[in-house]
């Protein structure tokens, strides 16, 4: 939804939200006057404010109550009003440094840690994903046809666990026929490439290859399998992997959102029963050219696809491995937290998690 607000507007939506983040109480006119210098009556804040509703950014919980902000109103106070505060990323970091100790930790030890700390200092539910194989590496690599247009991927790691997978071959073009001698010596061709990329590397840096090695006659390969071979380094590399770290559930029940036990109960059953739907949703493929600095996502409200978390915001990022992403760290609260904050805060620990696994052996 695309709304064009004045600056005057902006302002009064930015102090709306900002108010109602400290009081958990909907806003009204006179409380923003006073708390605000918005350099106006209240009068125009007042006029304000209805613009603000009719354009679905605040509404009113009670016909006599003042007002608070909806889900589009945070998601413009969150994209066009804030900037993540970089005074609390520096703290969050030297929290984390002076707290965890990388060199002297188990890679268990270390996440339960920074687990803990984004809980207490962001005040909602910490959620940190536990890498499984990361330190796997490729032995050898073989595309091998099984039938017209199918092919096996086998993957042999340096513990010599056996992995495969069945994949469709790429089409070639509308009216060429698959040649079966011809597909053999490709896919030699192209596991030869493989194995040169990636023998002695880690499973998981199957989607960073240099295509461009790549023979031009073979290049129609190269995307297709660079699709393939990350979701098959996920799916059946990394076992386990809806394992997820939680910390935090008693700081975020002190909020007046969760007051409602029913709601508490969906929210837990989630966390504890349903990890793998959460994990599919914070681990998502965060594309970046700033390795190291993956982007962090806010979904607020209605955004989250899952039904018991709809009423919250979930704020993410990838922490990696080198080039590799490895796992996700992030934080679930109400809609009605502080953004600028936590943004800072599961940024600052993204790169943290991402720095220390550079020089952990995960094993």
């Amino acid at each position: 939804m695309q709304v064009q607000l004045t600056n005057r507007q902006q302002h009064i939506l930015w102090a709306t939200v900002r108010h109602y983040i400290a009081t958990a109480e909907p806003v009204g006119s006179k409380a923003l006057l006073e708390e605000y210098n918005l350099g106006v009556s209240s009068a125009t804040i007042r006029n304000a404010m209805g613009v603000l509703e009719k354009a679905g950014l605040l509404y009113q919980p009670h016909t006599s109550a003042g007002r608070v902000p909806s889900d589009s109103g945070y998601r413009i106070y969150v994209d066009q009003l804030i900037t993540p505060s970089e005074t609390l990323a520096r703290q969050v970091e030297a929290t984390l440094q002076k707290r965890l100790n990388w060199e002297d930790s188990s890679l268990e030890s270390l996440l339960q840690g920074a687990a803990q700390i984004l809980a207490t200092l962001s005040g909602c539910i910490s959620l940190i994903t536990i890498p499984q194989n990361v330190s796997a590496m490729v032995r050898h690599l073989q595309l091998v046809q099984i039938e017209v247009g199918r092919v096996m991927l086998i993957v042999v790691t340096d513990s010599y666990e056996t992995h495969s997978a069945l994949l469709d071959l790429p089409p070639k073009g509308k009216d060429i026929q698959f040649d079966p001698e011809v597909i053999d010596r490709e896919l030699q061709l192209v596991s030869n490439f493989l194995n040169n990329q990636l023998r002695g590397r880690s499973l998981l840096e199957v989607a960073n290859l240099d295509w461009s090695d790549l023979d031009r006659e073979f290049q129609h390969y190269g995307e297709y399998l660079k699709n393939s071979l990350a979701e098959f380094s996920r799916r059946s590399l990394t076992p386990g992997v809806t394992q997820i770290m939680v910390r935090g559930m008693a700081e975020v029940l002190r909020q007046p959102e969760f007051a409602q036990l029913q709601q508490v109960q969906t929210i837990i059953q989630l966390l504890e029963e349903e990890q793998e739907q959460l994990w599919r949703l914070i681990f998502e493929e965060n594309e970046t050219e700033e390795v190291g600095k993956p982007p962090v996502t806010v979904r607020i409200g209605s955004e989250n696809p899952l039904e018991p978390i709809r009423n919250c915001s979930l704020i993410s990022s990838t922490y990696r491995r080198g080039s590799s992403q490895v796992g996700s760290v992030g934080v679930l609260g109400p809609t009605r937290l502080d953004y600028e904050g936590a943004i800072a805060l599961v940024a600052a620990a993204a790169e943290y998690l991402s720095e220390a696994f550079s020089y952990l052996n995960p094993s």
